[in-house]
């Protein structure tokens, strides 16, 4: 389905901000989970800035839609989303993974406002959604609650164990959503745990799924809305993406799923950003 010009336009400028902003967040000699932040920016600009209802001044109020990062270690792509979403000053950004700080290495719901969860574990966001999206159903809610996962964290059990009960449930307001960029943190998904046939795995589950190209927006923005549409069952988007989407040096390399920039790649990044 093709989406308003001007609405993809904007959200495509977000997600290329959202870019710029991990890039400034992480800056020179620090290690920073740049590939797969870049490989979800479209979806997380889809969600944050069109999709998902919620209030950036009262984090926490009742019926608002859930997001859940469950590959924590890109908690600096939230970061940015929930900082120009308006959850806290951008001015915070500056101090990311500084000790005490407010934005941690993994999200911490202790200390950031707009976080529903505690994550990183790797393998435990879709179990803490799905409790999430029954407790809603409970409450008589149309909430929905949406589960970013990455395509290496799902060689985890408890992954398949919350996909199995979600479907026994029918759990139409719980969206999974996987960041298919085929790289883990130390080399290609195929050799270190080759997890086969994706569309195919979630559907014997039970879940209806979704392909899609996650750099289309047009087709990020026509999942999340078929994703409303489901009945009976969850669903789940398998987005197939490029870890480090828009950095020519970082694009389909293992080695910046967790990179350190120097003073020529972090000037490089802001101007292939620009």
């Amino acid at each position: 389905m093709k989406y308003d010009s001007e609405l993809v336009s904007k959200l495509n400028s977000m997600a290329n901000q959202l870019r710029r902003d991990v890039i400034e967040m992480m800056g020179v000699g620090v290690a920073g989970h740049i590939g797969g932040s870049f490989s979800s920016a479209e979806m997380v600009a889809a969600l944050y800035f069109h999709k998902m209802r919620y209030d950036a001044k009262n984090p926490r109020m009742a019926g608002r839609d859930r997001f859940l990062l469950s590959k924590g270690h890109v908690a600096v792509l939230q970061y940015a989303a929930m900082a120009e979403a308006g959850f806290f000053p951008k001015e915070e950004l500056d101090h990311c993974k500084e000790l005490g700080a407010m934005l941690q290495g993994h999200p911490d719901i202790l200390k950031t406002p707009g976080v529903e969860a505690g994550t990183g574990s790797l393998g435990q966001g879709l179990s803490i959604g799905l409790g999430m999206a029954l407790g809603e159903r409970l409450n008589g809610t149309d909430s929905k609650v949406y589960v970013l996962m990455g395509d290496g964290e799902i060689a985890e059990g408890q992954i398949w164990e919350a996909a199995m009960a979600a479907a026994n449930f029918k759990t139409t307001n719980l969206i999974g959503i996987v960041d298919n960029n085929a790289f883990q943190a130390t080399g290609s998904i195929k050799e270190r745990m080759d997890s086969g046939d994706l569309a195919a795995k979630w559907a014997a589950f039970g879940w209806r799924v979704i392909e899609i190209d996650g750099h289309c927006m047009d087709q990020v923005l026509d999942a999340l809305d078929k994703a409303d549409e489901t009945v009976d069952q969850p669903t789940l988007i398998l987005m197939h993406t490029v870890k480090g989407k828009g950095l020519s040096f970082a694009e389909n390399t293992a080695a910046f799923h967790n990179g350190i920039l120097t003073e020529e790649t972090y000037a490089q990044a802001l101007k292939e950003l620009a």
